[in-house]
Formats: structure tokens, sequence, C-alpha cells
């Protein structure tokens, strides 16, 4: 379709704070639409839902930045910010097959959902703790108090870094997450820690492996994901320091910011959408578990946690939703905007939990769909249900159009969530 002089201005924070209406004018007159970024660089915004859903699975649109680089047009800053100078560039986000599918297939094993399930309850001890930290005040900030502090310390669980230093990685990944927020160089330099950090940890986990001083919970061989890399890589599997500190970076970066806007957005869309809030809470009462797990996938697809899929880069001409794409472009799907298709989903504005027909894209299709998206999903079911049962009077303690949300081309997320409730007693007290 032709474009009009009517193009909605994109990444303001405006735009920031309900990119929504933006999105389904580009869907309508500008599907694959080309756009300068904040950063300065050139790219394809694919905004239907069916040409998203085609293009995430293209293999001729590489995850690899090398086919931007090179690209005569290339300029600006593409993929997550510090990574490249703190050489944690070799990552599931930012290669392809056959090193993908490699690399890919040493972590699997961490996120099965028998693996997750067993996970459970240390994610609920977890949430109660949380939740225990503000329950006798009547008032929290939801991001900061619960829905940051959770997934960091679960995916630091999993990962095995141990309790002492997790406090350190909640640091980082506070200063991670600010998008620009905090003081000039500040992202890259937590960055450039917590390599330094991770790649320490390997060395030790590896001489604990060696010795064999090292046990899991039950007394057992260390089953954290970590010792897994180690076992695997000491097994033929050719793993580098490089490969091992990149993917346990980005399995702390993936695995906590999408899970903190999971549980923050989600949140805040039932507190601003009482009936169904009112319906999800009258089905927890009951015991039921069927409607919470359609809720967390409908509130994916409303206001899911990624706004748009991580990069990627044409390795030749092609054609995207009939708009032609030169070798090197950088191509992004927007999830948001192809989550809320009216071609795709019936009445995509409104939040039905109970949705059936919802194969939204909120962690993304073929062979780079999430791999953590099991244990985002757990820990949302638990987050959820946890504070809508300890705290059945939540509320906005601000209001809707004061709320801010964190400015970022990837992820969609709040800075803030403020509420108030009846003051509770502490877990088991």
């Amino acid at each position: 379709m032709t474009e009009s002089a009517a193009v909605p201005e994109l990444f303001t924070w405006e735009f920031a704070t309900d990119p929504y209406p933006a999105y389904a004018w580009l869907r309508e007159h500008s599907p694959v639409h080309r756009t300068t970024l904040p950063s300065g660089v050139e790219a394809w915004l694919v905004t239907r839902y069916a040409d998203a859903r085609e293009a995430l699975a293209d293999a001729r649109l590489s995850k690899n930045p090398v086919h931007h680089a090179g690209s005569p047009g290339a300029r600006g800053k593409t993929g997550i910010p510090g990574e490249r100078s703190a050489d944690l560039m070799t990552h599931l986000l930012n290669i392809d097959p056959p090193d993908h599918t490699r690399l890919r297939r040493l972590v699997s094993t961490a996120f099965t959902p028998r693996r997750v399930a067993r996970f459970g309850p240390r994610v609920q001890q977890l949430t109660d703790r949380f939740v225990d930290g503000f329950a006798a005040r009547g008032e929290a900030d939801l991001i900061h108090d619960f829905a940051f502090p959770l997934p960091i310390y679960a995916i630091c669980d999993l990962l095995g870094v141990p309790a002492e230093d997790q406090d350190d990685f909640r640091d980082w990944a506070g200063m991670m997450i600010r998008h620009g927020g905090g003081p000039r160089g500040g992202v890259a330099r937590s960055v450039k820690r917590m390599r330094a950090y991770l790649v320490e940890l390997i060395h030790r986990k590896r001489a604990e492996l060696t010795a064999g001083t090292g046990s899991g919970v039950d007394g057992g061989p260390p089953d954290d994901l970590i010792s897994g890399l180690i076992r695997a890589s000491d097994h033929g599997e050719h793993l580098t320091e490089n490969e091992a500190a990149a993917m346990a970076f980005i399995l702390l970066f993936a695995g906590f910011e999408t899970t903190v806007n999971l549980i923050g957005n989600g949140m805040h869309t039932l507190l601003t959408h009482p009936g169904p809030r009112a319906e999800l809470q009258a089905s927890l009462g009951r015991g039921e578990s069927a409607l919470l797990e359609s809720a967390v996938e409908e509130l994916l697809r409303h206001d899911g946690p990624v706004e748009l899929a991580t990069w990627r880069y044409a390795t030749t001409a092609l054609t995207v939703g009939g708009q032609p794409v030169a070798a090197g472009d950088p191509v992004l799907v927007v999830l948001a905007a192809a989550d809320r298709d009216p071609a795709r989903f019936s009445a995509p504005d409104a939040v039905n939990l109970a949705r059936a027909d919802n194969p939204h894209l909120g962690y993304g299709h073929g062979i780079h769909y999430c791999l953590g998206a099991p244990l985002a999903r757990l820990e949302a079911r638990t987050a959820l249900a946890t504070l809508l049962t300890r705290l059945p009077d939540l509320r906005l303690a601000a209001d809707p159009g004061d709320l801010r949300w964190r400015g970022g081309l990837i992820m969609r997320g709040l800075r803030t969530l403020p509420v108030a409730f009846t003051p509770v007693a502490p877990h088991g007290k």
C-alpha cells in the first residue's frame, strides 16, 4: 500500500505509553514499514500476523549481525547494549544453524516441562518470600518489590549462581534494564562485570567437577545449568569459554527481563480490566487452573513483554509481505502489532482470558522460539495466582495515565507499578 502523510510518530515517550494505535495504522497502511530507529539504524518493521510468522521462520533472515555490518548501508548499533564490547556475541540470539542447533541442544534439557515442573516449589517459595516483604505494608511497587527480583533469583538458581553472589546479579540486571536511565556507560560496565564473573564461575565449577567436590541439592552431582554446560563441553560438545559465558549471559538477560515484563504488564492489564480480573480471582477461589493457564497466554498476546522480536538481517535480497528488502537490511518483527492483528484474532484489543484460539507470537516462532518459555509461564502463573489470592483487594495506587513505560526497542515494560491493598500477615504467620 502507498503510505500517506499521516504516518504516526514512532519511538516517542507517548508512543511507548500506548503503541497500539500506531501499530494498527501500520498494519493497514504500511505493513512492512521502513523507519529510522532512535539509534540511527534504518530497519524494516513487520506488523501483520501472517507476514510476522513467516518472517520469524525464514532462514534467509539471519540472526548473525555480520550480515548487517558488511552491508553498504550499515550504521548505528544493533543487538543488546554492551554485548559486543564484552565479547558476549556468540549466544543463541546472534547465531544461525549449525552453531545455533548445537548450542540450543546443550541447554534445551534445562527447560523441559518436566524439569521446569520440578522447579515449581522453588518458584513458589521465592514468590511468597517477596510478597512477604511488603504484605504488611499495604502498599508496594510491584515492579521493584516483586516482578523484578523474582525472575532474577529464579534464573540464578537455575544457572547455579551461589546465593551469596545473587545480589550482585540483581544490581547488574537492574542497570541493564534501565535502557539509558542510569549513569553513562553503566550498561556496558554491568555487562562486562557480569561476563567477568561468569567466566570465573565457570572456572570454579569446572574445578569442583574435576575434584568431585561440588554437589546438587540431593547430594548428587551438581545439576545446575552451568555445570551441565561444562559437562557437555568436557564430553566432546566443543563449547568454548566464550560460548559458555555468552550462553549464561543471554539466559540471564533474556530469562529475567521478559518475565519481569510479563508479570508487570500482566498485572497492569488485570488491574485496569476489573471484569476479567474478577473472573480470574473467582476461578482461583474455586481451585481451578484452566483459566489461569489461558489467562497467561492472553496477557502475553494483549500486552506482552517483548514488543519487537530480536534483530534479523537479510542475507540476500528478498520480499517480505510484498515489500522488497535488500541484502543486509535489518528486519524487526513487531510481535505487539502482529498479536493484535484483526485478520487473525477476533476483538484483538479486548482482554478475553478464556480465549481458546490464541496462537500468539509472544515468545516467537520457528527455531528461535523462546527456550525459557516454560519457565516464564510457570513464574507468571505462580506470581499472578499468589498476588490475586493473598492480596484480593489489590488495586492501582496511581492514575493509569501517570504510569511510565521504559524506553527501549525490544522490550515493553513499566518503570513502576504502585499498588495498594489491605495489609496481611506474612505467609505462614
